[in-house]
């Protein structure tokens, strides 16, 4: 069955940008942490899914859900100028190696993300999600794997499927937002992942 892969582009971003040391540079000075581990990440992917397809969702600005909830991100830290400087040159990264970058003013990349790997599941295409937001878990289905992207200097991606999620949290894929409510966790940190 052909297969898709699709990135979440800012998750990505910034576990590499936190997994890595920050005096990651080039000869001239430029930051290249993020962009070295992005890259990294994005060529390990490529040669274990040998996917048919892939593409990269990015966020773009403020989303329905800031009209919605005025308080929606609040809490979340801006993006560090350090890692600021290096997204024009991953963005270079994607488009050099061909791969369609999906963003669309309004919603986030988990929106775009979600709504293609339908699409896919509607044509007969298995879709792999790379992440390392846990909500991603919520979208598993027939046809539909979480390649989990932890955290650390060192992060590794971890296979989700349904049996997976069951395994460890107990619930169904579709279940995560209300197990997630019931224990009072409005992030995307599940615990013990």
């Amino acid at each position: 069955m052909p297969k898709l892969v699709l990135i979440d582009g800012y998750s990505q971003a910034f576990r590499a940008f936190y997994g890595l040391p920050p005096d990651f540079t080039t000869s001239s000075g430029e930051l290249t942490n993020a962009v070295y581990g992005f890259a990294s990440m994005l060529l390990n992917v490529i040669a274990e899914e040998k996917p048919d397809y892939i593409a990269v969702a990015f966020d773009v600005g403020r989303t329905f859900r800031h009209d919605q909830f005025s308080e929606y991100k609040s809490t979340r830290a801006k993006m560090p100028e350090e890692m600021r400087v290096q997204v024009p040159r991953i963005r270079q990264l994607i488009e050099a190696l061909n791969i369609p970058i999906f963003e669309i003013e309004g919603y986030e990349a988990d929106d775009l993300i979600g709504s293609l790997a339908r699409q896919a599941q509607q044509q007969g295409v298995d879709s792999v999600l790379v992440s390392g937001d846990r909500d991603l878990f919520q979208l598993i289905a027939p046809g539909v794997r979480v390649r989990y992207t932890a955290g650390g200097p060192r992060p590794k991606t971890i296979l989700y499927d349904a049996e997976a999620v069951v395994a460890r949290f107990g619930v169904q894929p579709a279940q995560l937002p209300d197990f997630k409510a019931l224990t009072g966790d409005t992030s995307d940190n599940i615990p013990g992942v």
